[in-house]
């Protein structure tokens, strides 16, 4: 079966080296970490890595995910302030420690331990927006208070200065017909600190099964991860639906969602036998993705099917 490489607009950075190393015959794990990192690199990149917007004190917390598809082990942590690559910090977690996840102060604590690179992820784009939103939207008595001051309100209040809420995430199909999947994000811009989304949660935001597939998700991630998106489009191809009734079956499930945040949520998969699908539901405009398949000169842009809930 031919090898395959989907990732959505925002790995454009490192599309071109992940689909040349799956080229060269490395493994999915390698080629998601090498294309992830560019992406967390590239300040260009607003939702991912270094550049990504902040939290409501202004603070950049990131979060990222891999999976094997072949053991199911998975590595990833969350609010992770500091450090540049936590797709690399993810990796870590998955290949030295027993457990799965690490966040906050743990996740910080064992990326100085392995060495990590460090970052000041909050560059002065960032923080000159933030700073607007500040003097805008905090009340002069609130300043005097800061940051003891009541965040759940302000978290209500927020605007994301990019709607599209992104994240990062990466499908392979090996030389070696082996499914891997990772993401990383820096999350919804202005969310309440410690706040996390679908991307470091096994199963909501991506999840990778190589005797059937994988699926990750971008957007809003409250949504995926109350409806369990990402495992649930793997597990029913699992119980024999094609990949596109997988999908299918997984939007249906998103429709069910009451109250909450219910915004833009675009599925990402693919099958064992390299065929794939990307769907935005509640779309905003025309979102694309990057396709690379084996043969291809180099990765090409196609336009996700959209689906209104």
């Amino acid at each position: 079966m031919a090898r395959i490489l989907v990732t959505n607009g925002e790995g454009t950075p490192g599309v071109g080296t992940a689909a040349r190393m799956l080229a060269a015959g490395s493994g999915g794990l390698d080629a998601i970490e090498a294309g992830i990192r560019l992406v967390e690199a590239d300040t260009t990149i607003r939702s991912v890595g270094r550049g990504g917007w902040p939290n409501l004190l202004g603070e950049v917390e990131l979060d990222a995910a891999m999976i094997d598809g072949n053991s199911f082990r998975s590595g990833a942590v969350g609010a992770l302030k500091g450090y540049l690559h936590p797709i690399s910090v993810a990796r870590a977690v998955m290949e030295r420690l027993p457990h799965e996840m690490l966040v906050g102060e743990g996740a910080a604590r064992f990326a100085n331990e392995i060495e990590a690179e460090t970052a000041d992820n909050l560059i002065p784009d960032s923080e000159r927006v933030w700073r607007q939103w500040f003097e805008e939207t905090v009340s002069p008595t609130e300043r005097e208070r800061w940051p003891e001051v009541d965040l759940t309100a302000l978290c209500q209040q927020a605007i994301d200065p990019e709607k599209g809420m992104d994240t990062t995430v990466f499908l392979t199909l090996d030389a070696k017909s082996e499914i891997m999947a990772g993401v990383s994000t820096s999350g919804w811009a202005w969310k309440y600190p410690g706040r996390l989304g679908d991307s470091p949660i096994i199963g909501a935001g991506c999840y990778a099964d190589t005797r059937y597939g994988a699926a990750a998700c971008t957007g809003t991630g409250e949504m995926a991860i109350r409806a369990g998106t990402s495992r649930a489009i793997v597990l029913y191809m699992k119980m024999g639906l094609s990949l596109a009734a997988a999908v299918d079956e997984a939007i249906d499930d998103l429709r069910r969602l009451r109250g909450g945040l219910i915004q833009r949520l675009t599925l990402h998969a693919i099958d064992c036998d390299g065929d794939h699908r990307v769907v935005t539901v509640n779309a905003e405009g025309q979102p694309s993705y990057w396709l690379w398949r084996e043969g291809d000169e180099a990765p090409r842009a196609e336009p996700a099917e959209v689906v209104a809930l």
